[in-house]
């Protein structure tokens, strides 16, 4: 979406409304204003699709207490936290950083674990591996890599028809879930690395199963 430079003149007062907004929503002057004007005349900008991503996300996931949001100050990023009931009590940081236009490649997910302890950060990285060949067992074309200790996974959408931006939300918050299911069992089930593939992979097989459309 092409962008340019135009001159207003506003009120000051309206100016630190509007102001407030944007410090309060994580973006700027500009797109503040942007978004009113795109809503007023009833046209979606990509940081309202975004948004409505963002909220359906939220929906799925921070019901409960596996899953907690923290702060960011992006409209194309989200930052989710779950805790591992594992020794040290560590967490793992889910990372949704969306692209901002429409076609099939959504954006990233990146995931890495709180942590300065070797060993959980060894069990981490073994988990990856194992859940990323599993993975492509399964779904064909995924595209993953290991960065800093940190998992990094492309978000492509997999879906035969158009999906809604609440759509989209839901399909990234599931596989946000299968994944953090996974993991949990696989430090759950940590000393039979056999038994841990066997739940893993029936995890995984239900939620594909369960769900069309996919990432």
């Amino acid at each position: 979406m092409a962008k340019s430079l135009y001159s207003l003149i506003l009120t000051d007062e309206i100016v630190s409304e509007i102001d407030r907004l944007a410090y309060k929503t994580g973006t700027n002057r500009s797109n503040m204003i942007n978004q009113i004007l795109a809503e007023y005349v009833s046209y979606t900008t990509p940081e309202m699709r975004m948004g409505k991503i963002f909220s359906s996300l939220e929906q799925m996931l921070l019901g409960g207490d596996n899953f907690q949001r923290l702060v960011n100050n992006s409209v194309s990023v989200m930052n989710l936290r779950s805790s591992l009931d594992f020794k040290y009590n560590p967490s793992v940081k889910y990372t949704v950083e969306l692209n901002r236009t429409e076609e099939n490649e959504i954006g990233t997910l990146k995931i890495s674990m709180r942590t300065k302890n070797s060993a959980l950060i060894t069990y981490m990285m073994e988990f990856y591996k194992l859940f990323a060949r599993m993975e492509s067992l399964y779904v064909k074309g995924t595209e993953y890599y290991l960065e800093n200790d940190r998992f990094v996974r492309k978000l492509k959408l997999r879906a035969k028809g158009p999906v809604t931006a609440d759509e989209l939300g839901t399909v990234i918050a599931e596989y946000i879930r299968v994944f953090d299911n996974c993991m949990k069992s696989y430090f759950y089930n940590i000393n039979d690395i056999q038994r841990a593939y066997y739940e893993i992979e029936h995890i995984y097989i239900a939620y594909l199963r369960e769900h069309e459309v996919q990432i």
